[in-house]
């Protein structure tokens, strides 16, 4: 099996070296890993593409590949440059250092190298490690994620449903903030969102007097709703999603149109 690995923590993050094991483990002994990842920390871009400039690619290492862009560009990168047009098996994300669950889904560069990977008809799995209180203080905070990821991936390839259609699915993993002991299993779980709690802005001032904003994120142990996916990771499972590219609001398709028409 040929698998790409990207991120959007950078080329030297800690959880891509965790995802480097894991796609290691999943290829087997006569299989290929090649990382194309950002050159730099790309947290927050979503399914951004560098569209109106060009970036920078590197080779650091056989099958190793760092570009001056976002998740989503890195997938390009690799299947229309580095495997020149040869599309992987398979494309994993992550592993993220802190969660993609509920309204983070919609700002992740995970999922986004997730979603672009799907959007090329290649099956894509994103992986986040939640952090919390009970993992941040162990020696390996993604240890949930580094013990259980191979086993959770080889389910997926195994038994999940991987579509055909236009928009494909692909999958969105969240493990919990716990050690890989005190993980209790693995639970598929809607997308939640978190109530009362959302991103805003932080003003600062400069010591020349000019004001700047920095983004600041909600508080991410507020829980979701019972059986969402940061509801069940907060209760010690790892929450599987499947997701799909497509924002269309099908459930009011029909109804619109009807109230439109009168």
């Amino acid at each position: 099996m040929r698998i790409l690995i990207t991120n959007d923590d950078g080329i030297n993050a800690p959880g891509l070296e965790v995802l480097t094991a894991i796609a290691t483990e999943i290829a087997g002994p006569g299989g290929e890993v090649w990382t194309v990842a950002p050159a730099f920390e790309q947290s927050g871009v979503a399914h951004c593409i560098s569209y109106t400039h060009p970036m920078m690619i590197a080779e650091l290492g056989p099958r190793r590949f760092a570009a001056e862009g976002s998740p989503a560009d890195c997938v390009l990168a690799a299947i229309y440059d580095v495997l020149d047009g040869a599309k992987p098996d398979l494309v994993l994300s992550g592993v993220n250092r802190g969660n993609n669950a509920a309204e983070n889904v919609l700002y992740s560069g995970t999922i986004g190298g997730a979603m672009e990977a799907a959007l090329q008809g290649v099956p894509a799995i994103a992986l986040s490690q939640f952090f919390g209180p009970e993992n941040v203080v162990l020696a390996d905070p993604f240890e949930s994620a580094r013990v259980h990821g191979a086993a959770v991936i080889r389910a997926l390839l195994d038994k999940g449903v991987w579509t055909q259609d236009d928009y494909r699915v692909f999958y969105n993993i969240n493990f919990p903030p716990l050690p890989a002991s005190a993980t209790r299993g693995t639970r598929v779980a809607p997308q939640g969102f978190r109530r009362d709690t959302s991103f805003s802005v932080e003003p600062h001032l400069s010591p020349s007097g000019r004001k700047f904003l920095w983004i600041k994120g909600g508080h991410q142990h507020t829980p979701t709703l019972p059986g969402s996916d940061a509801a069940v990771n907060l209760d010690g499972w790892i929450s599987v999603t499947p997701m799909r590219a497509d924002l269309t609001a099908h459930d009011l398709l029909a109804d619109l149109e009807r109230r439109l028409a009168s």
